[in-house]
């Protein structure tokens, strides 16, 4: 499992819309820089700038050879990324739970009275 500080790269990377918009490109296929730009509409030194972001994070790996260096999508720290989501949506969902029925129980003991009062249809 990937470290904290990865964790908080990788979130922090995918924070930006532009990043998560190349991360979707990429994840149809490998890219240069300028098979990115076009529909980012941005320039090709922001687009590098991005990538340069994304790599950090090693959510891409590019090519080290030839003139057009490919980016292509790491797999892993999106996976990680995703688990650990998953688990605090597990918790969450649990903890909400947890919290429904506890209402739900404190509202069934206080006296009619005090619920009619909370409701305004009631009242009518």
């Amino acid at each position: 499992m990937a470290g904290t500080d990865q964790l908080s790269a990788v979130f922090s990377a995918l924070a930006d819309p532009t990043r998560r918009a190349i991360v979707a490109e990429l994840a149809e296929r490998d890219a240069t820089v300028t098979e990115l730009t076009a529909p980012l509409s941005i320039s090709m030194p922001a687009v590098s700038r991005h990538l340069k972001v994304l790599e950090r994070a090693a959510l891409i790996s590019r090519s080290r050879s030839g003139k057009w260096r490919a980016s292509h999508l790491e797999a892993a720290p999106l996976r990680e990324a995703a688990d650990w989501i998953e688990r605090y949506r597990r918790f969450w969902d649990s903890s909400l739970t947890r919290l429904d029925a506890h209402l739900a129980a404190v509202q069934a003991a206080r006296p009619a009275t005090d619920r009619m009062a909370d409701d305004p249809r009631e009242l009518e």
